[in-house]
């Protein structure tokens, strides 16, 4: 299987700028049923951002690791702090719940029923 292409530091950017389209839309008070499909995808149990970036920070942990020529207290508080980092953002995985939740209830009062 051939391995992934490394995305360029322009493919990461512009990843970051999509993330701040949705961060300036969210400062215009868009309704709660336009943001819903974009918390939705943002923070997907298995493909979202928090689970992403967690994995990101462990991967980058652990290069760092094998290519440190030496274990210094410096490259030890790095992997540290990336390993940390990593768990907490993937922690954040739990959101997807809520916007689960929200949804519902969003569906819920649409519905005709709910009137």
């Amino acid at each position: 299987m051939p391995s992934p292409s490394a995305p360029s530091a322009d493919d990461v950017a512009q990843a970051t700028a999509t993330l701040a389209q949705v961060q300036n839309c969210l400062h215009t008070n868009p309704s709660v049923v336009d943001v819903l499909p974009l918390l939705a995808v943002l923070l997907d149990e298995d493909t979202g951002v928090p689970i992403l970036l967690g994995d990101i920070l462990r991967s980058a942990a652990r290069l760092i690791t094998q290519e440190a020529k030496a274990e210094s207290d410096e490259i030890h508080l790095i992997v540290s702090g990336l390993r940390e980092a990593a768990q907490e953002a993937t922690d954040w995985h739990v959101l997807h719940w809520d916007v689960q939740r929200l949804n519902t209830r969003a569906s819920a009062s649409a519905s005709p029923s709910a009137s």
